[in-house]
């Protein structure tokens, strides 16, 4: 059996972190299940799901879920403009790990 020593581990480096990079912010958990439950929302449906979260807040954390690949945006070039979200199918490959947080929330509730 090897010997395994903390100050030589790089916790960055693991895929525990990259999951937790992708996920972690006040937000982003909570859109991500927005979407998961309702399928495409716009942007305005949202704000009023999340309740208090800033115009600008929303707009960065949808673009960082965008960029990371789990987010998809969908822009209708019409007056007013139109915006929708959905998830991604790698968005969509997330959710049993919300969802298994989701049930451990449930069974450890006080």
């Amino acid at each position: 059996m090897t010997s395994r020593c903390i100050s030589v581990e790089a916790l960055e480096s693991t895929g525990f972190a990259y999951t937790l990079s992708l996920i972690n912010g006040k937000y982003k958990m909570t859109i991500l299940y927005t979407l998961s439950e309702f399928g495409v929302v716009r942007f305005n449906e949202m704000r009023r799901y999340i309740g208090n979260v800033s115009f600008k807040t929303l707009s960065a954390t949808l673009k960082e879920l965008e960029r990371d690949g789990l987010v998809h945006r969908e822009e209708y070039p019409q007056v007013p403009p139109k915006v929708e979200y959905s998830l991604t199918p790698r968005g969509k490959s997330l959710m049993p790990i919300l969802d298994g947080m989701c049930q451990w929330g449930e069974d450890n509730r006080t």
